[in-house]
């Protein structure tokens, strides 16, 4: 445009012929974008840093290579155009994308806990208990009917040794000694292999006379246990208990002193018990006769009962070398116990647990 202006003006203001134009020969200078700058002269002036940059390059100059002015195509500056700072939306928590596809796993702000590890770990103990809660149960069933072990035959004990020994492997309280909230309170014994206790429990196999239950009671505040035992016969039920004081050798031992035996007055029941028939020598033998001639008697047995009632109890010290004794207790849960000790093997569950309705 600039070139047709000039001939316009020279044609307008005379005819003659045009001389050739001459244009003068530009400087080094002025080829500044078309070559290289020419050699400094003086040595120690510092050049300026070159950095080739693309358009499509993510690096971000340094402060001292930013220029402070930027110029576009026409030669007007412009200020350098800011990037948004990033942001993270409330309702949208982070994901977890990694290289190894966890794409769909959010963790926390803040902790950066996952909160899909926190549920795998809740949906592991919640295992752990079923499995728990199944192996205490077949041991419940096992159990059933054998007498508090006196009955069982060997097939019987060996698969209560191999569901003990898997709950003792999963005990879920490694110090019970340590948790008196769970130690704490009445056990009712369901299973023992103890020598001490078999002349007792061969007693209560007889018809005429029967174990009801095997208690311990244990008071870790006052460092304390008591035994007890009731038997059931036709007229009466019997009673009587053994007291020790016990101390902590280890996170899952102690040592327990027996102090005295007491015996309970005899409940003399109302009306003679009899069972219906009885097994002798290998024949059943039928009591109902025996129950009609003893019906006039439950007139005096009432009386009895009345007058033992007001019986104080009788207290007996326990002396040898019987008042020494140790209990390891191998399992314990909120109802469930396994103990071993000079005995031999107790398995016992605390009273009110629903395994004592199975």
């Amino acid at each position: 445009m600039a070139l047709s202006l000039v001939f316009t003006s020279h044609s307008s203001l005379s005819c003659k012929p045009l001389k050739p134009l001459s244009f003068p020969t530009p400087k080094p200078q002025s080829l500044s974008l078309l070559s290289l700058p020419s050699p400094n002269p003086n040595p120690n002036r510092k050049l300026s840093s070159f950095r080739p940059r693309s358009s499509l390059s993510d690096d971000t100059p340094a402060d001292g290579d930013r220029p402070s002015q930027i110029t576009d195509e026409w030669g007007e500056s412009a200020d350098p155009a800011t990037e948004p700072e990033p942001t993270i939306s409330e309702s949208d928590p982070p994901v977890n994308e990694d290289e190894w596809g966890g794409g769909d796993e959010y963790v926390e702000i803040g902790n950066g806990t996952p909160a899909k590890a926190e549920a795998e770990s809740a949906v592991e103990v919640e295992e752990v208990d079923s499995k728990l809660t199944e192996l205490k149960r077949c041991l419940v069933d096992t159990l059933y009917g054998t007498e508090l072990g006196f009955r069982a035959g060997s097939e019987v004990r060996a698969e209560v040794v191999e569901l003990v020994n898997q709950l003792e492997a999963a005990n879920p309280t490694p110090a019970p000694t340590e948790n008196p909230g769970l130690l704490d309170g009445n056990w009712v014994l369901l299973y023992t292999a103890s020598s001490e206790l078999l002349p007792l429990l061969a007693a209560g196999s007889t018809p005429f006379l029967k174990v009801d239950k095997i208690n311990q009671s244990i008071d870790t505040s006052s460092l304390t246990i008591l035994n007890s035992i009731t038997l059931s016969g036709p007229f009466a039920t019997f009673s009587f208990s053994a007291s020790a004081s016990f101390e902590v050798r280890s996170p899952s031992r102690i040592q327990v002193q027996f102090k005295e035996g007491t015996f309970q007055p005899p409940d003399i029941k109302a009306s003679i018990d009899l069972p219906q028939d009885v097994e002798i020598f290998g024949q059943r033998i039928n009591l109902s006769p025996v129950q009609q001639a003893l019906s006039p008697l439950q007139e005096v047995a009432a009386s009895i009962s009345r007058t033992i009632s007001g019986q104080q109890s009788l207290k007996v010290p326990i002396p040898g070398e019987q008042t020494q004794s140790w209990l390891l207790t191998t399992y314990l849960d909120e109802d469930f116990r396994i103990s071993r000790g000079d005995g031999g093997l107790f398995v016992l569950a605390k009273e009110g647990s629903p395994l004592l309705e199975q």
